[in-house]
Parts: C-alpha cells; sequence; structure tokens
C-alpha cells in the first residue's frame, strides 16, 4: 500500500532499538480518514475468503481490527493482555513475549467469542518478532478455529516474524513492509512476501 509508505517516511520516526514510532496517525492518534483506506486494502486483499471472524489483541491493533471489520461486515473480537473481572465463564489464554515493553503477558480471550469451525483474520498494527501473532494463533488452535491469514499495517521484515509465519503456511499481508531501518532512513521492502 503506497499512502502507507508515503505516510510512514513523511509522518513515522525511527527510535533506538528497532522502534518505528508511528504514534501520530496509527497508535496514539488515528487518522479516520487514513483508517478507512486501510479497512478498504485489507478487504480487498483478503475478498472472497471465507472470514467469520476477525481477531486482534488489545490496544494498538483494535482500531485496524474495526475498520476491517466494518468494510468485511464481520464482527471483531479481540483478546486482552490480562484476564479481568469481565472476562467470565471458560477462557482460552497463552503467554506472549512483548518485543516493545520486553515482558511476558498472558493473552486471554473468552470462549464465548472464538468457537470451533471459526475461520479467522488476525490483524495488528505491527509485526516483528511475531510473538502477538503466534499467541493468537495458539488461540485459535485452542478452540478448534481456522486461521485464514494475517493482515498488518507494517511489518518489520528485518525481524523475522514475517518470514516465521509464512514458513507454517500462514498467509502475511503486510500493508507496508520495512526492510530496513537505520536512525536516518526506512527502506521498503520491493517485495512484501
Amino acid at each position: 500500500m503506497k499512502s502507507m509508505e508515503e505516510k510512514i517516511l513523511k509522518e513515522g520516526k525511527v527510535l533506538p532499538g528497532g522502534i518505528l514510532k508511528v504514534g501520530n496517525f496509527l497508535n496514539q492518534q488515528i487518522d479516520t480518514a487514513f483508517l478507512k483506506e486501510i479497512g478498504d486494502e485489507i478487504a480487498r486483499l483478503f475478498a472472497g475468503e471465507e472470514i467469520t471472524k476477525i481477531m486482534t489483541i488489545e490496544s494498538s491493533g483494535i482500531a485496524i481490527a474495526a475498520a476491517a471489520g466494518m468494510e468485511m461486515g464481520i464482527p471483531v473480537i479481540f483478546a486482552k493482555k490480562h484476564k479481568t473481572s469481565n472476562v467470565d465463564g471458560e477462557v482460552l489464554s497463552t503467554k506472549i513475549h512483548s518485543f516493545t515493553h520486553d515482558s511476558d503477558y498472558d493473552a486471554v480471550i473468552s470462549r464465548d467469542y472464538l468457537k470451533e469451525g471459526d475461520s479467522v483474520l488476525l490483524v495488528d498494527d505491527f509485526l516483528a518478532s511475531g510473538n502477538a501473532l503466534d499467541g493468537l494463533i495458539d488461540l485459535c488452535e485452542f478452540a478448534g478455529a481456522n486461521v485464514a491469514g494475517v493482515a498488518v499495517a507494517i511489518e518489520k521484515k528485518f525481524q523475522g516474524g514475517g518470514d516465521k509465519l509464512r514458513v507454517r503456511g500462514v498467509r502475511v499481508e503486510p500493508l507496508a513492509c520495512v526492510e530496513k531501518m537505520t536512525d536516518s532512513e526506512i527502506m521498503f521492502a520491493e517485495d512484501r512476501r
């Protein structure tokens, strides 16, 4: 998605430790017109697939997943990063390591929302090492649901998570794929796969 690359170059910022800050339009402040474009593109990429749910993890992936869900006309569910009192009944849980925060957390979702036989599109803002998406795949497997694919706003290809998922046979569709980042330059991959 050329407009995603342009937005990253214009408004993104590389922080120490390989962090790409896009808070101005994607995480903390959301450019809603651009969010609609993101939803349109994800819907286009997965048109014709029999997807019953879109799933993400709180919190930065929720807006992107909701935009895609609105365009595709399907429900959006999200895993919580901790079990809270409003998650009752039987839950599915998996441990995930956060690259950004360098800590582990338990991702949980109620079995009421993720069911056997669901065909699930996983959506997130970033794909770096792939830990969050691995965790969401685990939750789908625990539920007996099928993973139809993964859509991410930005893949940091140099961190290997996307390749790891592709080797497992998961369809991965990044809207922008960063091949390399330095303090002064962001280079995009010619081939997003």
